[in-house]
């Protein structure tokens, strides 16, 4: 392809400082690898204010090597540290923007797939504590599965059981980091710790990224407070003045790209990281004593039903459990009562909740909601 053709021609390599002419337009700025989803002839470019962008190549278009790339390849063969006088926490990779590292040979962002990796990405981390890490799984959080939580919940409640550690944190993909926060809050009973679920909206080659001062936040919370819950912890406003600490059964993903994105729902924010002090201004269960238990028991056969206008029975599938988010205080057409009343008879568990983000539902309200609870729809509150 012209691409590969051009770059061969003046002998570009990735992390080669490249000057790209087309048209009118000049570009200069570092090689990166080429992504799957781009186009054939596309060439990205890392410039000097530290943003990728990606030119598409024509014949007119003219490449010159600026300066060559370093040939080294980026090794970490530090040991990870260890200072006594400080509380040892565990990192649990599970993938995601914030557990990757940069490599300055070339500018690209990597997942970090090894304990060494993960830790030194922000190596600042060990001002604050000991790290145990590893890397247990690495993929985008829209394919983690029910299995996964319950690997992890196991993994967790294990370095709190044998490893004696102060606290937990996981990396994670931002998008489905509320499910995984909400199911191991499920999981897990007695906790001896904080668990500290922690993402990042920017990956860490761009100056707007939030994922080292997310992680290092998170590291506090883990080992420094008495939290004895599932929490996540994430930028509390778009610019880095200080980080929120969600319960983990409140928290949602409220925005596409801020990096405040995460806020909590119903109810207010179990505290706030601002310049390394932990500030804890709402009530949350301390930390247990003893040995945490895993209750990693969950029905697999559940649906989440999102209804609409117009919305067909057949919509609503033949499952154990269904969650409806109906409209309002938990409402849906009356058309589709008849098939409610076949799968409750089938006995399937159905409850209502609200596609509204914010109040809760009240099926006593209005003569639909009560019909509901007659057909024996349980009130998700």
């Amino acid at each position: 392809m012209l691409r590969e053709r051009i770059l061969k021609k003046v002998n570009a390599e990735l992390g080669d400082t490249i000057k790209i002419k087309k048209g009118r337009r000049t570009y200069e700025g570092i090689l990166m690898p080429h992504h799957e989803f781009s186009g054939d002839d596309i060439v990205i470019i890392k410039l000097k204010n530290g943003y990728n962008v990606g030119i598409e190549i024509s014949e007119d278009t003219s490449i010159e090597v600026l300066k060559k790339g370093s040939k080294e390849k980026r090794e970490i063969k530090r040991s990870i540290p260890h200072d006594p006088k400080k509380p040892t926490i565990s990192i649990i990779g599970t993938g995601g923007t914030i557990a990757s590292y940069v490599d300055y040979r070339t500018g690209a962002v990597h997942p970090a797939t090894s304990a060494e990796e993960l830790a030194f990405s922000v190596p600042e981390i060990f001002d604050i504590c000991n790290v145990n890490a590893r890397v247990a799984f690495q993929m985008f959080s829209e394919d983690l599965t029910v299995d996964h939580w319950q690997i992890l919940a196991k993994e967790i409640a294990k370095e709190f059981n044998k490893n004696r550690v102060a606290g937990v944190v996981i990396p994670h993909g931002t998008d489905t980091m509320g499910y995984t926060s909400a199911a191991l809050s499920f999981m897990l009973k007695n906790l001896t710790g904080p668990v500290v679920l922690v993402g990042a909206q920017r990956s860490s080659d761009r100056p707007s990224s939030d994922a080292s001062r997310n992680l290092l936040d998170a590291a506090l919370v883990a080992s420094k407070s008495d939290i004895g819950e599932v929490v996540v912890v994430m930028h509390g406003e778009i610019s880095d003045s200080f980080s929120t600490i969600h319960r983990g059964t409140k928290v949602r993903k409220l925005h596409t790209s801020r990096r405040d994105a995460f806020q909590t729902v119903n109810d207010a924010p179990l505290g706030k990281v601002s310049d390394g002090v932990i500030e804890l201004n709402h009530e949350y269960r301390r930390i247990s004593n003893g040995t945490i238990e895993v209750d990693e028991k969950m029905e697999k056969d559940v649906a989440l039903v999102y209804f609409y206008p117009g919305m067909p029975p057949e919509d609503i599938p033949d499952k154990k459990g269904i969650v409806l988010m109906g409209t309002g205080l938990g409402h849906i057409s009356k058309s589709l009562f008849s098939r409610i009343k076949e799968l409750r008879e089938n006995g399937s568990t159905i409850v209502m909740t609200s596609q509204c983000i914010f109040g809760r539902i009240n099926m006593n309200v209005y003569s639909t909601g009560r019909d509901l609870l007659k057909l024996g729809v349980v009130p998700g509150e």
